[in-house]
């Protein structure tokens, strides 16, 4: 039987028959492609059925609808089959499907009717009655949260040691507050029941935003607090000293650097303090004036590859340190290209000598600066020694038409230091390149990717601790080994916890080097444009829990239903990709077909390094999830594309495509991410997570930060989603621990200050924060007796975080 429908209905119903076709003609098309690779099969029927659907539709027939009702029930099941009850990972597989299916439950359609079953009062609340039970799911799964939190129902472990400090209990004398590397505060002023009263106290602004010339470069510091005052770096390397109590400038040493090949990634990520022994208050020496000055000093590093000594009182250079107040950091490199070389970590200060690794421009070339390490006097900045991977034992400076050895390995992150043992410890990168090893020589190898434990005096190996293997993803050591003691089977081991970007997480005696907790090889991916030198194991801190966010029950730790988007078409979009690559687990050798690649090269773990509470034995640490896109360009097609190297002109940039010169590849690399700017991978991209070291259990793991500040990209356009949803966001910064029960940590996407308890990873507080907070916080007990947190909020780039230059104070609110 027919029926006559009044026209402007008819004209709505066939523009929406229109618009599904459209639809279910990209998902056939898309899926068709994505079946062939030997995905789902879900794309393909659906995208069928729907134009089915769209075509009943346009002829006025109810089958459409019945047919789309049922396309929404396979849909739903499909979706809850792979992924479960989660928001985040249903909501790109059914929020498109189920929008649109609303179109059935109105009078355009059901007036548009001509023939076929007319749905009767009770069928209309088919397509409803699925709307209510998905909307039902997204519901359970934002109120339960997701397999990848856990959640702590035991409370927190008793205290087993009394944390001694070196300093001041309340000031903040070193970047990671000791020279141990704990960023753990014995302060308990504030606490987890009145932390929700925290406040801005201050707020001062560098001036180096909006960037005065050249790129914008990342506010990245933590800085120090001694005495009354507050001593930081900015992003253009001036020295800065604040009121602790007040935030106001008592002095500004300008560095005067020269920007020229200074990228917009260039950071300076904190100053060292330092007194001279009063048996080395010599005035010639400290000055040469005639006058004490200088024997409280602050030293800096730039990024035009100088070091810097400044007087913590005035200001004013240190004149008897190396050349009136600074050293020359090119010294004995040879050619260097400006930006590609220099310090971008705090300085760590051990037996009395200023210890410094160095940043090396990533995946330029084999013809590269030195990856040396090399240690100062502390007071009169004389060269005290180096650590020159290519020649281990030779300790000096080279001689007139000699330079270290080139294309080494480097030390980019924190440095470490137990002056009790004599030792420092540093994490190593790899030989540049970054993503071919066909080059490399017998001492890249066996330094790269490595913790390495030096002698503070003379400059000699103590030992050395391979993390990777040939390492050929950018797999850099860039955490700050941190040093606890631990008690194991009844003794008090010095232990030494190194993060890494793989998310293994290694215990060594940090005399020896040796595992404390168990290391195993374990077989590795094989293959890529090496095959030969590929390693076939590698090794697996096998007793602590990983920060990898692969998930051990599927044989290569992600595959095809991981993967995410902002919309279904995002979705199989990135199915097709995933499928499209070569993905054999973690670590897949690299060739001149794409790989997936994660941890990618952000981490897991990178330099915000972990924090641990040394009475609890309580290890917290942020890390990512986040994979990435990889594929070596044979170098015919490098040259076709214009990729080189910079040769005496400014650096580039370190990410995207990178030339590798003097190696058969380049690589063109990226995170994983949609058309639109959506990641690849499902939520969660950051995680916080809190590991028991004595029982090596996960204490808690929480999501780090929610969607409020991430979005789409459209264009160079961020929208952003201003959603207050857990999403864990990636991020790059640390967290401190305090005594009294708190983690403080921003680090990620959401542009806020974070206290979590230590006891159960609940957000406590939230500081709004006017740029991304994309460094490491530090407290300290103000000259006011107040205790202070403050944060450097000054945005990244690959964060999508507004850029700033804000340091900013919180505190409780001040007594009557």
């Amino acid at each position: 039987m027919t029926e006559t429908v009044t026209r402007p209905r008819a004209v709505v119903a066939k523009v929406f028959a229109i618009v599904i076709a459209l639809i279910g003609a990209a998902y056939a098309w898309g899926g068709g492609e994505l079946a062939a690779l030997g995905g789902t099969w879900y794309f393909l029927i659906t995208g069928i059925a729907v134009i089915v659907s769209a075509l009943l539709v346009w002829r006025g027939s109810a089958w459409g609808g019945w047919l789309y009702t049922l396309m929404l029930a396979w849909t739903w099941v499909w979706a809850v089959h792979e992924v479960g009850v989660d928001f985040w990972t249903l909501l790109p597989r059914l929020t498109g499907p189920f929008l649109f299916g609303l179109f059935f439950l109105t009078p355009w359609y059901r007036d548009s009717i001509v023939s076929g079953p007319r749905p009767a009062i009770a069928c209309k609340g088919v397509p409803a009655v699925l709307a209510l039970s998905i909307a039902g799911l997204f519901v359970w799964g934002f109120a339960t949260g997701d397999l990848h939190e856990v959640r702590n129902t035991k409370g927190l472990p008793a205290a087993v040691a009394q944390y001694t400090p070196a300093a001041e209990p309340g000031e903040w004398t070193n970047y990671g507050n000791d020279a141990a590397g704990t960023r753990f505060s014995p302060l308990m002023q504030i606490t987890p029941d009145n932390v929700k009263d925290l406040q801005v106290a201050w707020t001062y602004r560098t001036g180096d935003y909006p960037p005065p010339e050249g790129p914008n470069r990342r506010f990245e510091v933590t800085p120090l607090q001694v005495g009354g005052s507050v001593y930081f770096c900015t992003p253009r390397n001036d020295i800065v000293s604040l009121n602790a109590e007040t935030g106001k400038e008592n002095w500004r040493f300008n560095a005067n650097v020269n920007l020229r090949g200074v990228t917009g990634s260039a950071a300076c990520r904190g100053v060292a303090y330092y007194e001279v022994a009063a048996a080395r208050q010599d005035m010639s020496i400290l000055n040469g004036a005639g006058h004490a000055l200088c024997a409280r000093r602050i030293i800096g590093p730039t990024v035009d590859a100088r070091l810097l000594a400044v007087d913590a009182e005035t200001g004013e250079p240190c004149t008897g340190f190396g050349d009136n107040g600074q050293i020359d950091l090119k010294q004995g490199l040879g050619t260097v290209i400006p930006g590609y070389s220099y310090v971008s970590s705090a300085p760590a200060i051990a037996s009395g000598n200023i210890v410094i690794g160095g940043w090396i421009s990533d995946g330029q070339s084999v013809d590269e600066p030195s990856g040396v390490i090399r240690a100062f006097d502390a007071v009169t900045g004389q060269f005290a020694w180096a650590f020159d991977m290519g020649r281990e034992h030779d300790h000096a400076m080279p001689g007139p038409g000699e330079e270290f050895t080139r294309g080494t390995p480097n030390s980019w992150g924190p440095i470490s230091a137990d002056d009790t043992l004599g030792m420092v410890y540093l994490g190593t990168g790899n030989a540049t390149p970054d993503y071919y090893a066909g080059h490399r020589r017998d001492f890249d190898n066996a330094f790269a990717g490595s913790v390495l434990a030096l002698d503070a005096r003379t400059g000699e190996r103590r030992w050395l601790f391979q993390t990777v293997h040939m390492d050929v993803w950018d797999m850099d050591v860039g955490s700050q080994p941190s040093l606890v003691d631990l008690n194991v089977n009844g003794e008090t081991v010095p232990a030494l916890v190194q993060l890494t970007k793989r998310g293994q997480n290694f215990v060594l005696d940090r005399r020896t080097g040796e595992p404390i907790y168990d290391v195993r090889e374990l077989p590795a991916p094989q293959g890529g444009v090496t095959p030969e030198l590929v390693s076939r194991t590698q090794p697996y801190s096998v007793e602590m829990p990983e920060f990898s966010g692969l998930d051990p029950a599927k044989p290569t730790g992600i595959d095809e239903t991981d993967m995410w988007g902002a919309t279904p078409f995002d979705l199989m979009w990135c199915r097709i990709k995933f499928k499209e690559a070569r993905w054999d687990g973690t670590l897949t050798p690299p060739g001149t077909d794409s790989i997936v690649f994660m941890p990618g090269s952000l981490g897991g773990s990178n330099w915000g390094s972990g924090s641990f509470d040394p009475e609890r034995k309580i290890l917290v640490a942020n890390w990512n999830r986040v994979p990435m896109y990889l594929r070596l360009l044979p170098r015919p097609e490098a040259d076709a594309m214009g990729l080189k190297a910079a040769d005496g002109s400014p650096g580039t940039s370190v990410g995207g495509n990178v030339p590798q010169m003097g190696v058969p590849y380049a690589a063109g690399l990226s995170p994983f991410m949609s058309p639109l700017g959506a990641p690849c991978l499902a939520p969660p991209y950051g995680m916080v997570t809190a590991v028991d070291l004595t029982t090596k259990k996960v204490l808690w793991s929480r999501r780090s930060g929610t969607a409020e500040d991430s979005g789409l990209t459209i264009g160079k356009t961020l929208i952003k989603s201003h959603l207050p949803i857990k999403l864990g966001v990636p991020g790059l910064g640390g967290s401190i621990t305090t005594k009294s029960g708190l983690v403080f940590v921003a680090a990620s996407g959401e542009q806020s200050l974070r206290a979590m308890d230590l006891a159960t990873g609940d957000v406590l507080w939230k500081g709004r924060l006017p740029a991304g907070g994309n460094a490491t916080p530090m407290t300290y007990m103000g000259p006011d007796a107040r205790q202070y947190v403050v944060i450097a909020a000054g945005g990244h780039n690959l964060m999508q975080t507004q850029p700033g230059d804000y340091l900013v104070a919180f505190a409780l609110p001040k007594k009557d």
